[in-house]
């Protein structure tokens, strides 16, 4: 998927995840945070959004990783976790980085290529509902929108 497709639905699973966390799902800190670990998996793609901002870290990663490789396995999620929670952060802050991870892997799960969530296992996860900047793709986050602004109407009413 591509980075504005990542940023929503990010965005949309921290508005539907932090209530369930206690966590204000507004709070420009969080959704900021959600936002930021939406894009992270991508870090191991020289091409893409976070990746062009962070060469040569991304060159490297992919240079020896390759894409869709360790940064988008679970992995990934479980040694980013620990590595914040030892370092001190806080648990909503670390929750809110998680959530928008974990986001990004649920939408790229939606594309054929599917993700290796088990790295280095082999096998490959995947629901291929669409391919990357289709109108599928766009019909999925919109879908995603309507269903968030929906569910915050009826929520705030």
């Amino acid at each position: 998927m591509m980075a504005r497709s990542h940023v929503i639905i990010g965005i949309a699973t921290w508005i539907a995840a932090a209530p369930l966390l206690h966590i204000r799902a507004l709070d420009p800190i969080y959704l900021g945070l959600a936002v930021a670990g939406s894009l992270l998996p991508d870090i191991d793609h020289p091409k893409s959004w976070v990746g062009r901002r962070t060469r040569p870290v991304s060159t490297t990663i992919a240079s020896a990783l390759g894409h869709r490789g360790i940064t988008h396995s679970l992995i990934a999620v479980a040694g980013l976790t620990l590595l914040l929670l030892d370092a001190g952060y806080r648990r909503a802050g670390v929750s809110a980085l998680v959530v928008g991870y974990l986001s990004h892997l649920a939408a790229d799960m939606l594309t054929p290529q599917g993700l290796r969530l088990a790295w280095p296992l082999p096998g490959t996860w995947s629901v291929p509902l669409c391919r990357t900047d289709s109108r599928m793709e766009s019909g999925i986050v919109i879908a995603v929108m309507a269903g968030t602004a929906w569910w915050l109407l009826r929520r705030h009413a």
